[in-house]
């Protein structure tokens, strides 16, 4: 199972870098990077598969394609800030990650504006009628 692969690269680097980060601080940090890397390239299949699977749903719901693409940009945005201010914040620098997390939510909320004006208008278009 990749499950257990991916746990024990985790385990291992887990382990080195409590060792190295006595040693040498810069190397230990660069261990982490690297993992994080690599458990990265690790899931980005499942990914592809997690997102075909979101946009049969949508085809299948006949949701416009935009709505679909938003969607699927919005998790992904949401995945990469995730990773990014982790590493900072391994990095010592809280400060930094917090920025990260802003712009991941400033960059979701800027691609949400079209699917909640729609849902406004469809909103007014129902009272409306009524």
């Amino acid at each position: 199972m990749e499950i257990i692969q991916i746990v024990m690269i985790g385990i291992i680097a887990s382990i080195l870098y409590m060792v190295l980060k006595e040693i040498n601080a810069s190397f230990a940090f660069f261990l982490v990077l690297v993992t994080a890397i690599l458990i990265f390239l690790a899931v980005i299949q499942q990914i592809g598969i997690i997102f075909r699977m979101i946009e049969s749903l949508g085809n299948k719901a006949n949701v416009d394609g935009m709505y679909m693409q938003t969607i699927l940009k919005i998790i992904g945005i949401a995945y990469i800030t995730e990773l990014g201010a982790n590493l900072t914040k391994d990095a010592g620098l809280g400060s930094v990650a917090a920025k990260i997390e802003l712009a991941g939510k400033i960059f979701i909320l800027l691609l949400a504006v079209p699917i909640i004006t729609a849902v406004i208008e469809a909103i007014l278009s129902f009272v409306s009628a009524v």
